[in-house]
């Protein structure tokens, strides 16, 4: 599959916070062909350190979600360095400077992607691991008489205090680096990234994982080579100020905070009218099932599958876990075939 990908100029856009971001961009990439009746679109946001290149794990040929049959859009988080990004984007909005994005804001920009550029008016499932997650929540409530299903997979609806507090440890290993100033660094802040990755894997899989030594799997002997694998990831493909910016996003991450729900977070819930399934992962430290249980019993077409894996919330990570992707699949498939 390509690792190419496309850009729609979107303009200066004006922010939820009244902050107008200038020249902004998502970078997307497309893979198979809109239909006849329009009624094949999947989209496909990313997640927090994703691309479109790793959403391209989620579908295939022979998959619940196969290019043969649908149109798939897979887009790019602002922050996430191809989208507009601190680490992209010309002075002064540029490096710390960047605007603070909601998810409401990326899936606002989305949907002019889609009705704008690509000629869509309908959307058949949106689907998405943790960020991605939120923001299938986002489009469901967002533009709800457009979306038919949605499926989010470990994430949530809202970031829970604990999961606000998790990223404040992140994020604080990270500013710690002494060459971070402020975000208006010279070098990017390794030892800040280091320690970024180390703290993020702790997190990432869950103590069951680690006791039974399922890093082996991974291919890394010790849960140290996993560890220092972590730290080289961070170091060698993200840029500091990108990682700040879509924590911001993440922790503010609310489905009714907006002019449409003003915070009222079962209502827009119950705004819902796409069908649902959501697959929260029984070990997941970030979004725990019980958080998905309160999300579905305000929504009118949604049901609440844990899938129980030692994985915790990397077992969607493409590759990590055959009986997840199953289960994953056949919940596309039932979505997608209107079940």
């Amino acid at each position: 599959m390509t690792q190419d990908h496309r850009t729609f100029e979107l303009g200066d856009v004006a922010l939820q916070s009244g902050v107008v971001l200038p020249a902004a961009r998502l970078a997307y990439q497309t893979y198979g062909t809109l239909n006849a009746s329009g009624d094949n679109v999947v989209v496909l946001p990313t997640f927090y350190t994703g691309t479109h290149t790793r959403n391209e794990g989620f579908f295939g040929p022979g998959r619940a979600i196969d290019p043969a049959r649908h149109f798939i859009v897979s887009v790019n988080l602002f922050g996430n360095g191809l989208s507009s990004s601190p680490s992209n984007t010309a002075p002064p909005n540029d490096g710390p400077r960047f605007p603070d994005v909601t998810i409401w804001d990326n899936v606002a920009c989305q949907h002019r992607l889609l009705t704008e550029e690509l000629g869509v008016e309908r959307v058949a499932l949106v689907a998405g691991w943790s960020m991605a997650a939120l923001q299938s929540y986002q489009w469901a409530a967002q533009y709800p008489d457009m979306v038919d299903a949605i499926l989010p997979f470990c994430g949530s609806a809202k970031a829970s205090p604990h999961n606000i507090v998790f990223l404040e440890g992140v994020k604080a290993a990270l500013c710690a680096d002494g060459d971070w100033n402020g975000g208006d660094y010279e070098v990017q802040p390794e030892r800040g990234l280091r320690a970024f990755g180390r703290v993020y894997a702790g997190w990432a899989f869950s103590q069951t994982f680690y006791r039974e030594k399922l890093h082996r799997q991974l291919g890394f002997e010790t849960f140290e080579e996993l560890l220092r694998d972590w730290e080289e990831d961070h170091v060698a493909n993200w840029d500091a100020n990108n990682l700040i910016a879509k924590i911001w996003t993440w922790q503010n991450a609310d489905i009714s905070d907006n002019p449409l729900y003003g915070g009222d977070f079962a209502k827009a819930l119950g705004a819902i009218k796409a069908r649902c399934i959501v697959i929260p992962c029984t070990t997941d430290l970030y979004f725990p099932p019980v958080d998905n249980e309160i999300e579905v019993s305000h929504m009118a077409h949604a049901e609440c599958r844990p899938i129980a894996s030692p994985w915790g919330h990397c077992v969607a990570s493409p590759g990590n876990s055959p009986e997840f992707e199953a289960a994953l699949d056949q919940a596309i498939a039932e979505l997608l075939s209107g079940a």
